[in-house]
């Protein structure tokens, strides 16, 4: 394009001033400026368009320069397939968070008669656990990813090797002393309430063993053999410590077990509140945590307490949502000590109680539906005890020994069960908490749910395909690293104040396609996108 101006002489005397390109031996108007019969005006469009030709040959340079970058990328390009284009993400993101909180130091003293090198113990640890947290399938799946994107050739046989051999109680305690400093670390070193609870993990497989029990099913897997997972937590759900026991073991008697073992690790200057629900109020529970000098607050059974503490409930007026009483308890309560002898202890709670509207409806309509089922169970001819052993009905029912119906329904109970609708109680031996407190602790238990539900689904930490016993323990031990690293990162996103208005989900397929161009043995990162440059804001000072 060769651009001149021209100046016509019109028939009226006046003269035009025009932009035009000679192509091909002619002229063509690509713009006019104007005409005029004055010489000052003339010479100022004709000015006009020379400034208007600079600005027209630099943007067709520009376009013709990135025409040609085009052309040159894809002249390169076809060199190059989609297996050149490596994702560092899981590296750049939750490797770096793994390397921070340094669990990989706890394998200095594993010996592993497999796998000799102390960096292809950790290389494989380390892999497992980032894997977890952005490829959560089986272990085959990382073997696929490590040789198809890393280029590295690690065996099935390997990996199971390994894990055959990773749990270990020496290695175990490492790793979890290296979860517990980083979180005590980003809690100023303070750790002052600490919550508990128990989940169930089940396996696909049918068979069991001494691990692998059937027992209650918390996700209705009542004919698969499980195991209990108990999880010690902050008040934000970061994770403290974990406990792995047997699938047919009560979770009420979890407690005490792994409060031991706690105690015993960490030697914490002083003891934390201790949070759990209410499968933890039993009487052991409650004399171990006592004569222990533990604080705590424990979800409370209000239908299921005494008559006479019933009626002083009954009797406080509850009208709005969010109206809170206390109830000083003394009461003693009988308990088998470690020496296996029954003992008495005279305990004081303070029985903190709140209602909530939205509660009482839910409450009436579990009532309704237990009664529904009440008289379908009575319409049978050969009711039995088993009938109604686990059943929520049974409290209104008065069953004599040999289990026949003395009375078909006892209206009394249904009356009593209707005036405690939508009040929850909380039982703390912590005097100086205020009411208040003592709710909103409990309520974040929501964080260990949390954890559980992190575990469960974005982790995918069941079901367990597992069937050798430490192949099972080192499974839920990289699982734990996973989440306290995946943890850390949320923690920094919440501190940098950065938020995303989609799931994690998609968060994680994100991180996933940080992407670099690998040529000959370099990897050339690959400018992130605005989302992948929000997310490199957690490493920023």
């Amino acid at each position: 394009m060769g651009l001149k101006v021209r100046k016509k002489k019109n028939s009226s005397g006046s003269t035009s001033i025009h932009i035009v390109d000679r192509t091909n031996r002619g002229y063509k108007v690509v713009q006019s400026l104007g005409s005029s019969k004055e010489a000052d005006e003339i010479e100022k469009l004709y000015q006009k368009a020379l400034l208007k030709i600079d600005k027209i040959e630099q943007n067709l340079f520009f376009v013709s320069k990135i025409n040609s970058k085009k052309e040159l990328l894809k002249k390169l390009l076809l060199d190059y397939t989609t297996q050149d284009f490596i994702p560092i993400g899981d590296e750049l993101v939750f490797g770096r968070l793994f390397d921070e909180i340094n669990c990989n130091k706890a394998f200095k003293n594993l010996q592993t008669p497999t796998i000799r090198k102390i960096e292809e113990k950790q290389f494989l640890f380390r892999s497992l656990v980032i894997s977890r947290i952005l490829y959560p399938g089986s272990k085959l799946e990382l073997i696929h990813y490590l040789d198809y994107f890393k280029q590295q050739d690690i065996s099935e046989d390997k990996i199971y090797r390994f894990l055959d051999t990773l749990y270990q109680d020496n290695i175990k305690n490492e790793i979890e002393k290296c979860v517990f400093n980083h979180t005590k670390k980003i809690m100023s070193d303070t750790i002052t309430i600490t919550f508990y609870d128990v989940t169930t993990l089940y396996f696909e497989s049918e068979s069991e063993d001494d691990l692998r029990r059937i027992g209650f099913s918390k996700e209705g897997k009542l004919a698969r053999p499980q195991i209990l997972l108990g999880l010690f937590t902050t008040l934000e759900g970061y994770p403290l410590a974990y406990e792995v026991y047997e699938g047919n073991k009560y979770e009420g008697h979890t407690l005490i077990d792994i409060l031991k073992k706690f105690q015993t690790r960490f030697k914490l200057k002083s003891k934390p509140i201790v949070v759990a629900d209410r499968g933890m109020l039993t009487h052991a529970n409650i004399a171990f945590l006592e004569n222990n000098g533990y604080r705590y607050i424990l979800a409370y059974k209000i239908k299921n307490i005494d008559n006479a503490l019933k009626e002083k409930i009954v009797n406080l007026t509850f009208v709005d949502d969010g109206v809170v009483h206390a109830i000083e308890i003394q009461k003693e309560i009988s308990y088998v000590d470690d020496n296996n002898k029954k003992q008495k202890l005279t305990i004081k709670q303070n029985l903190i109680l709140t209602y909530s509207s939205k509660r009482a409806k839910k409450d009436k309509r579990t009532r309704e539906k237990a009664l529904k089922k009440i008289e379908l169970q009575l319409s049978k001819k050969n009711i039995t005890k088993s009938d109604l052993k686990l059943s929520y009905y049974a409290k209104y029912l008065d069953i004599d020994n040999k289990c026949s119906i003395k009375y078909k329904l006892n209206p009394n109970k249904v009356i009593q069960d209707e005036k405690l609708d939508g009040i929850k109680g909380f039982a703390t031996n912590d005097f100086t908490l205020p009411s208040q407190d003592v709710i909103s602790h409990y309520q974040n238990q929501y964080n260990v749910e949390r954890a559980f539900r992190i575990s469960k689904t974005d982790l995918r930490i069941r079901p367990i395909y597992h069937r050798l016993k430490n192949r099972i323990k080192a499974h839920i031990l990289v699982s734990f690293v996973s989440y306290a690293i995946y943890k850390e990162f949320e923690r920094r996103l919440k501190n940098k104040n950065i938020t995303f208005h989609f799931s994690q989900k998609l968060l994680r397929k994100i991180i996933e396609h940080f992407t670099a161009l690998k040529i000959d043995d370099e990897l050339l990162p690959i400018n992130p996108s605005p989302i992948q440059q929000q997310i490199l804001k957690i490493f920023e000072n």
